[in-house]
């Protein structure tokens, strides 16, 4: 009888299904029973695997059977390699039912410029067929929008109140921020926040949130109530209005590298500490993703890890 290459591919598959069963039960009868074989099956099935790698997988003693060590990091691999199996078999099942679909998700303005555009590339490459639309969100909306199902996912910080146990909620990474002002200002080289004490200052998204300079106060030792001179509800707007303004406003360090300089604004070298906002992935609790919308997810995910791992926003 000559190779068939599938079905070795089936065996490797049952004998990871067996090193995952022993971790669980800790006895072979048990795992036995779990795969629904017979006990000489299982053995030889075992034996087979143990000769294929060269090495003991299982410790056999009176009080049942345990992986060695050999045996767990097999056994490590064999968990990701089933779970990435059954993810491709959900995959082709669901390209062969939807012909098209279509994710909408909103973006704060850091995961706009930090997130996307590698979260998005990532994911257009495995799944060309989905349409994407991406809108510009922040909270109160942002939730207001997912639990209307208007959108799929919102990326970006969230309500220092919180949010309800309606919405599941991921963190990404943290986003830390700086004060920036033109490079003509006043007080464009001030080290303290207590030096800013009678600045005028922009207010930059929602009240309360992390543009909201009267939120220092509780991170620092902030002298007086900042001053609140303008609103703004974008960062473009932001990037049009603070070259113009003797004011000072907080951004998020990535966003201010990549628009800061070229508007002529400055980062103040503040000594403070300053706090730090965690950008999440959030959605509805009472309705689960679809696939295109999960691997997105991940997409974000796995960008976010990265952004981490290169530098700290």
């Amino acid at each position: 009888m000559g190779y068939h290459p599938l079905g070795d591919t089936l065996v490797r598959l049952q004998h990871l299904h067996l090193l995952l069963a022993i971790a669980q039960t800790g006895s072979l009868r048990a795992s036995a029973d779990l795969l629904n074989v017979t006990q000489p099956a299982l053995t030889k099935a075992l034996r087979q695997l143990e000769e294929e790698f060269g090495a003991a997988l299982v410790l056999r003693s009176p009080k049942g059977v345990r992986l060695t060590a050999p045996g767990e990091m097999l056994a490590a691999r064999a968990s990701t390699a089933l779970r990435e199996i059954e993810r491709a078999r959900e995959e082709v099942d669901w390209h062969l039912r939807h012909a098209h679909a279509q994710v909408t998700i909103g973006v704060s303005p850091v995961a706009a410029i930090l997130l996307a555009p590698g979260a998005l590339a990532r994911f257009s490459v495995r799944w060309p067929q989905v349409g994407l639309r991406v809108r510009d969100t922040l909270y109160p909306r942002a939730l207001e929008q997912v639990r209307a199902g208007e959108l799929d996912i919102a990326l970006g910080p969230l309500p220092m109140e919180g949010f309800g146990r309606d919405l599941l909620v991921h963190p990404l990474f943290d986003s830390r921020i700086i004060i920036a002002a033109r490079r003509s200002h006043p007080l464009a080289h001030v080290t303290s926040l207590a030096a800013l004490a009678d600045a005028d200052w922009v207010l930059s998204g929602p009240a309360g949130g992390p543009g909201d300079p009267r939120n220092l106060r509780y991170e620092t030792e902030f002298a007086g109530t900042p001053k609140v001179r303008l609103e703004c509800e974008s960062f473009a707007t932001l990037l049009a209005l603070m070259p113009r303004m003797d004011v000072v406003g907080i951004m998020p360090k990535g966003f201010f590298d990549r628009h800061g300089p070229a508007m002529d604004l400055i980062e103040l070298p503040i000594a403070d500490a300053l706090p730090s906002t965690t950008i999440h992935a959030l959605y509805r609790a009472d309705a689960p993703l679809t696939v295109p919308a999960q691997r997105l997810l991940d997409a974000f995910v796995a960008e976010a890890a990265e952004q981490q791992g290169v530098a700290s926003p």
